[in-house]
């Protein structure tokens, strides 16, 4: 157990090592005309313009008191898990008195530079983001909110470069809205819900409402490709709690649920993929040594993957997928060339490798002037494409050489993306399915959770990209 004085110090050392970047945190695209939303878009995942309002005023209480079972739990160790989970029926298609639901679930992000420090505190006081060993685990919301007064400054800054908030809201509603209209014209009448970790509107938001309005065939699907424990993860495990807290809410005979954990590998995302980068390729077609294709994902500590997160295995095989899309039918020679860097890294410890920063002064270094980024691990413009990626990492590639800097689009609501996630839900409707419980068995597992438990022993904290005990630059 850590004597009060060397807790004093690792805390000391957390706000030494902040950094301005921003993790876990999305933006969007600057929308002309912007306005903070004081009517949800016509969704009915969405509150209507009456009862916006009532969201903004209960924005304060939300951060001092947070729903029942959310982020403020401790949600890493609390899903109880069972060894054998019982499996779930197969799906039938939806019959016409089925009332289907879609549950997107995604990462929030404040519409305004005012909500940006009670966004952060939401996102540090999740333990799946500062994981501390037990007895440090009461200071949890008291260190939360520090490390978001003293970050806040900076984000708002990038938040401000974008257009002073983000419409990640605006933008998963008009994907869910889409997607609602491709599976009507597929003979499927749905209602898409968006429920946000960490702002409004909140995941237990969206379950209050697709239970009220009485939904009993319902595709959980988090809007992350690849599976992490920090972004997919996490979202499950707020929505397996919510389903233990309220268990007549959820019998099965009621509601009957599946998740789609992760979705990187299906052919349409890789096509809609390769798709967009051939786009930016064109220019290059007979000239593929001219140019190099980078992949720059979200990283994530390297204490992630050995506690068992998949999701470097996952970002890894996808890039392999996406290229070999792109390079298609194309001869030994003129195979475009790419190479996959990992962003966002925050702190002293060891993140994922190689960092984007540095393989951009490298390849510039080699010479290389044209060079196509794409945003991996990521479905809609937010704060790491239209800031870190579009400005900081523009600059740094200048810098190193490169002249012609080039960036493919997230995917917001392309068709062949909308495709792909009506693909997803219809297969899911239809086929063996996994409920939450058992999608993170399958994805963590027990030995996983024991793992993460000694290593939150080992270690005074786990922030990403901030840790005492482990080395990193």
């Amino acid at each position: 157990m850590p004597s009060p004085t060397a807790s004093l110090v690792a805390f000391g050392l957390v706000f030494a090592f902040l950094a301005p970047v921003e993790a876990f945190a999305p933006a969007g695209v600057p929308l002309t005309g912007r306005r903070v939303l004081t009517g949800a878009p016509s969704l009915a995942s969405s509150a209507s313009s009456a009862v916006r309002p009532s969201l903004l005023s209960l924005r304060s209480s939300a951060v001092s008191n947070p729903p029942e079972g959310s982020i403020f739990s401790n949600l890493f160790g609390g899903a109880r898990m069972v060894s054998e989970a019982p499996s779930q029926a197969q799906a039938a298609y939806p019959a016409q008195q089925d009332k289907v639901g879609i549950l997107f679930l995604n990462l929030g992000g404040p519409e305004s530079l005012d909500e940006v420090e009670d966004f952060l505190y939401n996102l540090f006081n999740d333990p799946d983001i500062i994981r501390l060993p037990g007895p440090l685990k009461p200071l949890q919301s008291f260190i939360a909110r520090r490390i978001a007064t003293a970050r806040a400054p900076s984000s708002r800054e990038a938040y401000e470069s974008i257009g002073g908030g983000s419409p990640i809201v605006d933008l998963t509603m008009e994907q869910g809205k889409a997607l609602e209209e491709e599976l009507s014209r597929r003979g499927v009448e749905c209602k898409t819900y968006v429920g946000m970790r960490y702002w409004y509107p909140f995941t237990e938001e969206a379950v209050d409402r697709l239970l009220r309005d009485g939904v009993n065939r319902l595709v959980v699907l988090p809007l992350y490709p690849q599976y992490s424990i920090s972004t997919s993860g996490s979202s499950l495990r707020l929505l397996q709690q919510m389903m233990e807290d309220s268990p007549h809410s959820w019998d099965p005979r009621k509601i009957d649920h599946t998740v789609i954990p992760s979705w990187f590998s299906h052919p349409g995302y890789v096509a809609t993929q390769a798709e967009l980068i051939g786009k930016q390729l064109e220019e290059f077609e007979g000239n593929p040594a001219d140019v190099k294709v980078m992949f720059s994902a979200h990283g994530v500590p390297v204490s992630y993957v050995e506690a068992g997160d998949p999701y470097k295995s996952h970002i890894e095989e996808c890039t392999e997928l996406i290229m070999r899309k792109v390079n298609e039918g194309r001869p030994e020679g003129q195979k475009f060339d790419w190479k996959l860097a990992f962003q966002s890294r925050v702190g002293p410890v060891k993140w994922l490798e190689p960092y984007t920063d540095d393989v951009l002064n490298e390849l510039g270094e080699g010479g290389l002037k044209n060079l196509v980024v794409v945003p991996l691990s990521f479905v809609s413009e937010h704060v790491e494409t239209l800031e870190e990626i579009d400005i900081e990492y523009r600059e740094v590639a200048e810098e190193a050489g490169i002249t012609n800097f080039k960036r493919v689009p997230a995917l917001n609501s392309d068709p062949g993306f909308i495709g792909c996630l009506a693909d997803l839900t219809l297969d899911a409707l239809r086929e063996p399915s996994l409920r939450v419980e058992e999608a993170l068995q399958l994805y963590q597992g027990q030995s996983m959770q024991k793992d993460a438990a000694e290593e939150g022993k080992r270690q005074s904290w786990l922030l990403p990209g901030v840790s005492l005990g482990a080395g990193g630059n």
